[in-house]
């Protein structure tokens, strides 16, 4: 951290200090620390709830609002809330889909066998919520199984960092691989459980178009205009196919290249050959200053592959805009005694106690049968304390909520207050827990024959 701060130091002091820097400065340190994005969201959250209960009739009339466009005879049209949720989150999915792809080429997913246990544990932080949900859900209600299945990445991360060092590093790249793995199984669930009737030659349509940007990366075009276009159309076919528009958002995420175009080593050779040109050197013309400089730009940025590239361009603007717009158009529900339910109480159990108990007996079982290896450091019970953080299932449990009960606002109402209440109180469970079987730790390290001891 204080190698990247020196180095972005260093870089600063190569421009001119302007009257906005100054000012805009404090803002983006503040951009750069990890629970920002949590923090965001908790404030939209509770922005929300407040215009919800204090001016819902506005916050109805915002939301429901119809915008939309006319080009020729062609019309499209559609509520404020449908853009926020249809569109704009196709861009939170496209990262998502952009974040997969790198643990699968570079990261935890990319060896099988190290990835095991969150994938494994994954498997059953999405299988216990779904049962407990169904075994407690009223009648007509089971619908709402997907609800608590997923994990909220943001606010787990922000928890974490909020617990310091007492969260273990294998726990910290355990929970992040995990709630990665349940972003896959929560696509996988929306496309089964949660998909229109579909449109076949639409979804034919959208599938050609896939294959056509495949081939576009193959080729070697990397225009972000051209990808773009094609984007726009192969979210717009799966609009009309009845499957969701997120799974386009994920499917060009996956087939965004993960390997720079320029390889490692090549930049560094440029980039001295054009220094020794310009400090002290022979003279250049400015045609041919200019024709270096553009080489070293053009290399640089090619340096990386276009998957990271998008995901550093996108990852701002879908933590600090899109998903807090989200999560004022959707966490805004009347709180009254009527609104709790069942289904309240099914989400609320689902994500307290189906995911630590689903996470725990995966990761041990896998762990008995030698399938996987516990992480360093890693004690059981800091193990089911990541499984109560992972309880925290606020952007997908509320977009799958509206899937599932968008037509039924009384269903709706009381899946958005158990998923509210799950996740504050899996949070504070969870953070206390760790916290609590930590301390021993920090009173009397374990030593090493402890933790095999404990290994068995």
């Amino acid at each position: 951290m204080a190698i990247e701060e020196t180095t972005r130091q260093r870089v600063n002091d190569l421009f001119p200090t302007e009257p906005i820097g100054r000012l805009i400065a404090p803002i983006q340190r503040f951009l750069r620390v990890e629970t920002t994005s949590g923090i965001i969201l908790i404030v939209a959250t509770v922005v929300a709830l407040l215009w919800a209960n204090f001016g819902g009739a506005i916050y109805s009339y915002v939301w429901n609002l119809n915008v939309g466009f006319t080009l020729g005879s062609w019309q499209v049209y559609h509520s404020l809330h449908w853009w926020v949720n249809d569109a704009l989150m196709t861009l939170f999915f496209l990262v998502v889909g952009l974040e997969v792809k790198g643990e699968i080429v570079h990261g935890e997913l990319r060896d099988i066998k190290a990835a095991s246990l969150p994938i494994i544990a994954a498997l059953g932080g999405m299988l216990f919520p779904a049962g407990v949900y169904l075994l407690l859900s009223p009648v007509g209600a089971d619908r709402g199984w997907g609800i608590p299945m997923a994990t909220d990445i943001a606010f787990v991360v922000g928890c974490m960092v909020l617990l310091g060092k007492r969260v273990p590093r294998g726990l910290h790249v355990m929970i992040l691989t995990l709630a990665i793995a349940d972003d896959i199984g929560s696509i996988v669930v929306i496309a089964l459980g949660y998909s229109r009737g579909i449109q076949w030659p639409a979804l034919i349509i959208a599938l050609l178009l896939l294959v056509l940007i495949r081939i576009c990366f193959r080729v070697g075009i990397r225009s972000l205009v051209v990808h773009g276009v094609l984007g726009i159309m192969i979210w717009y076919a799966f609009v009309i196919s009845g499957i969701h528009a997120a799974l386009a958002g994920v499917a060009l995420g996956l087939l965004t290249p993960a390997k720079p175009w320029v390889c490692e080593g090549k930049l560094d050779g440029l980039a001295l050959k054009i220094g020794n040109f310009l400090s002290g050197g022979p003279n250049l013309k400015h045609e041919e200053k200019f024709e270096l400089c553009s080489i070293l730009q053009k290399t640089s940025k090619e340096s990386f592959s276009l998957q990271e590239r998008m995901l550093h361009k996108m990852h701002p603007w879908v933590s600090y805009v899109i998903m807090p717009l989200f999560a004022i158009a959707n966490a805004g529900v009347l709180v009254e005694l009527n609104s709790f339910s069942l289904v309240t109480l099914s989400v609320a159990s689902g994500l307290i106690l189906g995911k630590p108990i689903g996470i725990f007996v995966f990761s041990f079982l896998a762990i008995k049968c030698g399938i996987a290896r516990r992480p360093t450091g890693v004690s059981w019970s800091v193990l089911f304390g990541g499984g109560m953080l992972a309880g925290i299932g606020f952007t997908m449990s509320l977009f799958v909520s509206e899937l599932a009960f968008g037509g039924a606002p009384h269903l709706l109402s009381a899946a958005k207050i158990g998923i509210l209440s799950g996740s504050l109180v899996a949070a504070v469970l969870g953070m206390a827990f760790i916290r609590f079987s930590t301390r021993k730790k920090e009173s009397a390290p374990e030593n090493e024959s402890t933790v095999a001891e404990e290994d068995k």
